[in-house]
């Protein structure tokens, strides 16, 4: 069913103030769990609505628009931006900084388009606490921290998220993605691959460059690791299932004329099936493990840094939603898709308590350059940043109010 048009119409004339609360979250970003400012200002701006928002898993926020009696639905948005130096010429492009885990010093951008989502989710708070007269029951908003690091969702589910609000019925997020804006993406069942992010650290015996033989190199065994582990996918996995093997780092030594002692390198795998993921993270330990003696290197280490469970959208609400949405947005707006092997830790708020979910994708480009080759529009690139910012922001808004009024009561 489509937005009442008092939605509509309320939207229609919140979009200039929300193009301006988008553009200043693009131009101040900041790393995961380390969203201070940006949790200031979100609840700033929840607190002018009329709400009492509170701090959840470090940086996360959370307010609960009460409306007498009816369903209770949550919606999440994250909120954190990544480690990328921003090429795309904005007028109000990042010229933030942050520091990593490690003490690298980094620049700071909404390379993945966290800022839309915030904008989203506070245009959908303000005008749901504006037109209480329209709905009834008790919608949740969360704003949650640290999503490309997985820690975000984990953090606010051990501080006892669901113990401090109401237990909702269903659960909905969105993500915004690189399509044409104004329409939306979404899947039934699967719609995203688990992921797991593992550390390997590669030991050698240290020696002049001139004097080979008295080394151990942990730069070529790391090599013909990284080979190897390709094969993986390639080899070890039926071609009716899916698996994706990415090394994201590799480095080691300091200095051209020496072999250093270790090297280092990063893999993320990303798999749809748990019999799957078990058979590829055997063999990664395999294949690690039995080249290293191959080589007559001390035994390497393997660390795992990081995980996303899979998202799995209930079957029913997608329907539902679909339906909605293409009441909302027209039919050829809405585009039922295969799963993203893209990762996600929106899941674990519903797997927790056991609550069906809906995740999302909503399009932030102008048809020009989604059909223009030499764009780079992928999210995670310094180059993104949606052209149809208005769009967008509309299209976001409404998603997220169709998801939540479908579910809540009407008056």
């Amino acid at each position: 069913m489509a937005l009442d048009p008092t939605f509509r119409s309320a939207l229609d004339a919140e979009i200039p103030a929300l193009v301006e609360m988008y553009q200043h979250f693009h131009r101040h970003p900041e790393l995961s769990m380390q969203e201070h400012r940006t949790a200031d200002a979100i609840e700033e701006h929840l607190r002018s609505y009329g709400l009492e928002p509170f701090r959840c898993g470090g940086t996360g926020v959370v307010a609960v628009i009460e409306n007498g009696e009816g369903p209770v639905v949550a919606f999440r948005a994250d909120i954190d931006g990544l480690p990328i130096a921003e090429q795309t010429g904005l007028p109000y492009s990042s010229e933030a900084t942050g520091t990593l885990p490690d003490g690298t010093e980094t620049p700071v951008m909404h390379g993945c388009g966290h800022d839309t989502h915030i904008t989203s989710g506070l245009g959908a708070a303000k005008l749901l606490t504006e037109h209480r007269d329209r709905w009834s029951g008790t919608a949740i908003m969360i704003f949650q921290p640290g999503e490309e690091t997985s820690a975000g969702a984990a953090a606010m589910l051990e501080d006892g998220i669901w113990d401090r609000v109401p237990r909702p019925d269903a659960i909905y997020g969105q993500h915004v993605w690189p399509g044409v804006a104004g329409t939306v993406n979404i899947t039934s069942g699967t719609a995203m691959a688990m992921a797991d992010s593992l550390e390997v650290i590669v030991h050698g015996q240290q020696a002049h460059g001139s004097q080979p033989e008295n080394a151990v190199d942990p730069i070529v065994l790391g090599a013909f690791m990284i080979t190897r582990l390709q094969t993986i996918v390639s080899r070890e996995i039926s071609g009716r299932d899916s698996a994706v093997l990415t090394i994201g780092v590799f480095n080691g030594g300091l200095k051209e004329n020496i072999i250093p002692s270790s090297a280092r390198f990063t893999i993320n795998i990303r798999t749809y099936d748990e019999a799957v993921r078990e058979t590829v993270l055997t063999a990664v330990e395999r294949i690690i493990t039995a080249e290293a003696q191959a080589s007559g290197a001390p035994a390497p280490e393997i660390r795992p840094m990081y995980g996303f469970p899979p998202v799995d959208n209930d079957p029913d609400l997608t329907a539902s939603l679909i339906r909605a949405l293409g009441d909302e947005l027209g039919e050829d707006a809405v585009n039922v898709t295969p799963p993203v092997t893209g990762s996600e830790d929106f899941g674990r708020f519903g797997d927790a308590i056991d609550v069906p979910y809906v995740f999302w994708f909503f399009g932030g480009y102008s048809q020009a350059k989604v059909d223009d080759p030499e764009e780079v529009l992928s999210n995670h690139s310094p180059f993104f940043g949606p052209d149809e910012v208005e769009t967008t922001l509309g299209t976001g808004v409404r998603a997220a109010l169709t998801a939540l009024l479908g579910h809540l009561g009407s008056r």
